[in-house]
């Protein structure tokens, strides 16, 4: 017998999620975090349009935080797109979750959000668990259980014949 044959984690990992209760939660999961982004990037967009200047200004004063001069350099050099991105990929990424279109597609790009403001709010003064941290883990958690399949468009689009002649597209959505 081989060690790979023996070694429980080796091979496909697969969720197995029974009954309406799961797939419920994890479809209201997705909205809600959904909504959450959503919300935080149209009030930007309502309140500045897409001169969301805290961004950068913010960005320009982080010296000391865990990722050294990087926020510093980007608050100062990358104004340009901080300044339209913020609100504007906050508000498209909370309505493809909340669509449940191209979700861990989507919820990729929460993560990377919540790392940087996870990473660079590092202040940590109730430790390493914080509000930064949990909404890393909902984006994870959507990205995990393919939270698009539940209720959610990408369920439509991979039934479509352009991604079955294109399986690699399932990665992006779910």
């Amino acid at each position: 017998m081989s060690y790979q044959s023996s070694n429980p984690l080796v091979g496909e990992v697969e969720f197995a999620l029974e009954g309406p209760w799961a797939t419920y939660w994890i479809a209201f999961l997705r909205v809600v975090t959904g909504w959450w982004f959503f919300h935080a990037g149209i009030t930007k967009i309502i309140e500045d349009g897409l001169s969301y200047t805290y961004g950068s200004a913010y960005m320009s004063e982080m010296s000391g935080t865990a990722l050294g001069g990087i926020p510093v350099w980007m608050g100062n050099n990358l104004a340009w797109l901080i300044e339209p991105g913020v609100p504007l990929f906050e508000t498209l990424i909370g309505l493809a979750l909340m669509a449940g279109a191209v979700t861990r597609f989507a919820a990729f790009g929460g993560v990377i959000f919540m790392v940087l403001f996870w990473i660079g709010n590092a202040g940590f003064g109730n430790g390493v668990v914080n509000s930064d941290l949990m909404g890393l883990l909902l984006f994870m958690t959507v990205i995990v259980l393919a939270a698009g399949r539940y209720y959610g468009l990408d369920a439509l689009i991979e039934e479509t014949e352009f991604v079955k002649q294109h399986p690699k597209l399932r990665y992006l959505l779910g």
